[in-house]
């Protein structure tokens, strides 16, 4: 019994050890195809958005850009949401994730996150501009539109004050704060900004400092140390050169302490 133990640990090792290599080929199959496939939405401006012709472009679509650029290689964008992106990333059907994915403990168990993280989105507010809104402390005891499940509703009910009034999706979220059953929408301010693009919120805005920021992370497969390895020192570069300022600054972004520190970090 003994031996039979030893015979079949030994195979499982052997087959361990065998496949490893295997896994961790994308980097040298994206310069062989001479193409890099990256995940990225394309129904969350001005992250990732179709132009008129169809195409998705956007801040993270740039971001591809220049990572196919530095490989010598040509882009190629594949759709993703939420619900999908780290499995076509599993499955091989992307090879990087770059799709305003939160960097957070679960996800890095079916996933390999690159560090450091390129971007964070936090939680601001969308108000008309004749509210005169200046600090999270004038909302005490008024009437903030939420969205059922937020993590950060607690906190604003119980550090702020607000009277949270929660809706179970961003339609009426916002159909309310339009028909003034809210002095303000409390959301993610990077999909603030994408609203404030439409013509019909040209009288509002988000006039408040973010809070409780959430890193983005972008994510290669599991096991793909090369790629990563890359990925990590691409990111690097980004902060370093600033190019993540730069980006908020095309697509109209309200500079984020995010960009700010870590530039200053890696600078």
């Amino acid at each position: 019994m003994h031996k039979l133990l030893l015979t079949a640990a030994a195979a499982v090792l052997g087959a361990a050890l065998a496949a490893a290599p295997a896994a961790a080929q994308t980097l040298e199959k994206i310069k062989q195809r001479g193409v890099i496939v990256v995940g990225s939405k394309a129904d969350y401006k001005p992250f990732g958005f179709r132009d008129p012709s169809g195409a998705i472009v956007g801040f993270e679509p740039d971001i591809a850009k220049l990572v196919a650029d530095k490989l010598g290689v040509k882009l190629e964008i594949e759709p993703v949401v939420s619900s999908n992106r780290m499995q076509f990333l599993q499955q091989g059907k992307i090879d990087l994730m770059i799709a305003t994915m939160s960097d957070t403990p679960e996800r890095r168990k079916t996933v390999d996150i690159i560090d450091p993280d390129y971007y964070a989105s936090g939680t601001n507010i969308l108000a008309k501009k004749s509210e005169g809104l200046k600090s999270w402390d004038q909302l005490k005891g008024k009437k903030v539109c939420l969205i059922q499940g937020s993590f950060y509703n607690k906190e604003l009910q119980e550090k702020y004050g607000i009277e949270g009034v929660a809706f179970p999706g961003t339609a009426e979220a916002y159909a309310a704060l339009r028909n003034g059953n809210c002095v303000a929408f409390a959301y993610d301010d990077t999909a603030i900004v994408g609203e404030m693009l439409k013509p019909e919120w040209s009288d509002y805005e988000m006039p408040l400092e973010s809070i409780l920021p959430q890193p983005w992370g972008l994510a290669v497969k599991t096991g793909e140390k090369a790629f990563g390895d890359f990925m990590a020192k691409t990111v690097t570069d980004w902060h370093k050169t600033g190019f993540i300022q730069q980006l908020e600054k095309k697509y109209s972004i309200k500079p984020t302490k995010f960009a700010m520190d870590m530039m200053s970090k890696y600078k």
